[in-house]
C-alpha cells in the first residue's frame, strides 16, 4: 500500500496484477475502506488481465480525513432534506470523483475501467459525466442514479445507517455483522466469519465514523444523475440484486435506463452484499467480459 497526492488531497491506495494489463479502477461503497475489495477477489481480476487499483476515499481508512467540516446531525439532515430545504454538504460526490481521477493522474494512467459498488457507483458514474476521456467502460455495482422518484431504502435500513457505531471494538464488529446481516439477500447467505474477519481489520486500520456521516450527506445533496448519464456513451455493466433493501433493485434498473445502451445484470436473491462469496464470482465474470469485450 502507498499513498500520493491526488486533488489536493493524500489518498491510500494499493494495486494488483501486471501494470500492462487492462486499468480496473475499484471505488468502494459508503464508509467503506479499500480492503473491504476482499484480497482474494482483487487477485482473482488481476487473474483475469485487470491492473486492480483499489484505493481508500476521503474521509475514511488512511486517506485526508475532513475534521474540521465537524460533524453532521443526519436525523436532521434527513429533515431538512424532506422539508426541500438546500444543504450545502462538506464535499460532495463530484469532489470525489476528482480524487479519483486525480489518483488516476498520479499512477499515470490515462484511461480506466471504472468499478463501484453502492456509493462507489455513484461516484464512478460521476466520473463518467465529468470526466468521460478517461474511462474505458463503466460497472455500476447495486447504484443508483439519485432519482428521487425511485423507491428508496426502507426505514429500518435507513435507521441502521444513520445509527453511530460502537466505539468499543467487538461491539463495533457485531454492530457491523448485524447490518450486513440486514442489508443481504436472502439468496446468498453473509459469511459470519469473514465478516468480522473484514470489520477487525478496519476498525484496527482506522476507527473513524464521522468521515462516514459526511460521506452520508455528500449522497443525499448530489441530485439525480439520471439526465447527465444521458451522455456516458461508454460500454456500460450495471450489477443489481433483486432483494437489495438498502438500494432497491429500481435504483439499479433506472441506472441501466439512463446509460445509453448498458448492460443490465440482475442477480436474484442477492442484497447489497460485501465483496466476497456469494453471488460475487459471477459479477467478476462478468466484469472480465465487459471490460475485455470494451477494450475491443
Amino acid at each position: 500500500m502507498s499513498r500520493v497526492t491526488a486533488n489536493g488531497i493524500q489518498i491510500e491506495h494499493e494495486t494488483f496484477g501486471n501494470p500492462s494489463g487492462r486499468p480496473l479502477l475499484l471505488i468502494i461503497g459508503l464508509g467503506g475502506q479499500m480492503i473491504h475489495w476482499d484480497d482474494d477477489l482483487c487477485k482473482d481480476l488481476a487473474k483475469r488481465g485487470h491492473y486492480v487499483i483499489r484505493f481508500d476515499n476521503r474521509d475514511v481508512g488512511l486517506s485526508t480525513k475532513f475534521d474540521e467540516a465537524g460533524v453532521p446531525n443526519l436525523v436532521e439532515t434527513f429533515e431538512k432534506i424532506m422539508q426541500g430545504e438546500k444543504i450545502k454538504p462538506p464535499y460532495t460526490l463530484d469532489d470525489m470523483a476528482d480524487d479519483a481521477v486525480g489518483l488516476l493522474d498520479a499512477l499515470g494512467i490515462r484511461k480506466a475501467h471504472i468499478c463501484g459498488m453502492s456509493m462507489g457507483g455513484m461516484i464512478a458514474q460521476a466520473i463518467a459525466i465529468r470526466h468521460l476521456s478517461r474511462v474505458l467502460s463503466l460497472i455500476s455495482i447495486y447504484s443508483t442514479t439519485g432519482n428521487p422518484e425511485v423507491p428508496q431504502p426502507k426505514p429500518e435500513v435507513i435507521g441502521l445507517l444513520i445509527t453511530p457505531p460502537p466505539a468499543e471494538r467487538e461491539a463495533f464488529i457485531e454492530h457491523m455483522l448485524g447490518l450486513f446481516k440486514t442489508i443481504a439477500g436472502p439468496g446468498f447467505a453473509v459469511d459470519e466469519k469473514w465478516t468480522r474477519k473484514i470489520m477487525a481489520e478496519s476498525y484496527d486500520r482506522c476507527f473513524y465514523p464521522q468521515g462516514m456521516a459526511r460521506q452520508l450527506v455528500a449522497i443525499l445533496t448530489h441530485g439525480n444523475r439520471g439526465p447527465a448519464l444521458a451522455s456516458v456513451k461508454v460500454p456500460t455493466l450495471v450489477v443489481h440484486g433483486t432483494s437489495d433493501p438498502l438500494v432497491p433493485v429500481e435504483g439499479g434498473k433506472d441506472t441501466a435506463k439512463a446509460v445509453p445502451g448498458a448492460q443490465l445484470m440482475l442477480i436474484e436473491g442477492m442484497g447489497h452484499d460485501l465483496p466476497h462469496g456469494g453471488a460475487w464470482p459471477r459479477i467478476v465474470e462478468a466484469i472480465a467480459a465487459h471490460t475485455l469485450k470494451a477494450k475491443l
